[in-house]
């Protein structure tokens, strides 16, 4: 016999187990990676952050729940204006995410040949999005965000998370702590990619605090033209106001080909189906892990894979 149990609005509401969504953003499970590590010193661990886990499907959560926290609190972003910002995908479904929760309109400037997954998901959330040159790639995007900030000051918010400092400080506050609780301070090594650099901004400053030996690691693409979607090769591309060259202990390139190959060996030797940037960050973190004779390597995985399907270069050479 099945009992059904009717609860009050009052109790429900009263109950330890019912959040609102941002209270569900970061806490991420750290999973290690078990087979693409097998040629590894058995005294050297590969771990990496899940951030598909978060509501919005991505890392960017982090930063942009500060950011609009942030704003509303500092009155910079006021009842009847838009939030807007450029992306290339992940932040944006973050923020439409968050602002169609908090009833915050949306405005987003993103490349055109974003991938089709990532427009119908923002289209779904009821972001307005103002697609731009693909050839100019998120470069071109954030010039046509300042620009419409620039011409209606009093319709958008520019939340500019290239330069914004809540972006980094999101990770410095939780992402940062979340690692050395779950590595139990023995973490040697920290490697995340270069898009905003928030991530390795925000984490790198908490760790160099809390352990001025651990490293600190970015990887970007090795060229400026690349597949990396979400990316920068920083040299040739607008520096992120929030990025300090001095922060990292060193910088690993990554070949957009090798990071498409390392998509498809998680996928079928570890069971994790993972986006663009979190191939990169694990073909980073590996070939960093395999100098080592002891230590624990820690990177992101940005997001999962759905969002990719319609790419067939990266999608080319499975089922075989």
């Amino acid at each position: 016999m099945t009992t059904q149990v009717a609860f009050s609005q009052t109790q429900l509401v009263a109950s330890s187990a019912i959040s609102d969504l941002e209270d569900i953003i970061g806490n991420t499970p750290l999973l290690a990676l078990q087979r693409v590590t097998a040629e590894l010193s058995p005294r050297v661990q590969v771990l990496a952050k899940t951030e598909w886990f978060n509501p919005g499907g991505s890392i960017k959560d982090r930063p942009a729940i500060n950011i609009l926290r942030t704003a509303i609190t500092q009155g910079l972003l006021k009842p009847g204006m838009r939030l807007l910002d450029s992306t290339s995908g992940n932040m944006g479904i973050a923020y439409a995410t968050l602002g169609a929760n908090l009833g915050i309109p949306v405005t987003l400037a993103m490349p055109s040949n974003a991938s089709s997954e990532r427009v119908t998901v923002l289209k779904a959330l009821g972001a307005e999005l103002v697609l731009t040159d693909p050839l100019e790639g998120s470069d071109g995007a954030i010039q046509v965000a300042r620009q419409m900030a620039q011409e209606k000051p009093e319709l958008y918010y520019y939340a500019n998370q290239y330069d914004n400092p809540a972006n980094w400080m999101a990770h410095y506050n939780n992402t940062g702590p979340e690692i050395v609780q779950q590595t139990a301070g023995r973490i040697t090594h920290f490697i995340a990619g270069l898009g905003t650099s928030g991530t390795l901004m925000g984490v790198g400053r908490y760790l160099r605090q809390y352990n001025p030996a651990v490293q600190i690691i970015a990887g970007q693409p090795e060229a400026p033209f690349h597949g990396l979607e979400g990316l920068k090769h920083i040299p040739t591309a607008i520096q992120p106001g929030i990025f300090d060259p001095n922060l990292p202990d060193r910088t690993v390139e990554i070949s957009t080909e090798a990071a498409y190959e390392m998509v498809q060996r998680l996928a079928r030797q570890e069971g994790l189906f993972v986006g663009i940037s979190s191939g990169a960050a694990a073909l980073a973190a590996l070939q960093v892990a395999s100098e080592l004779e002891d230590g624990v390597v820690v990177t992101v995985f940005p997001d999962a894979g759905y969002k990719y399907l319609s790419d067939k270069a990266l999608w080319s050479e499975t089922g075989q």
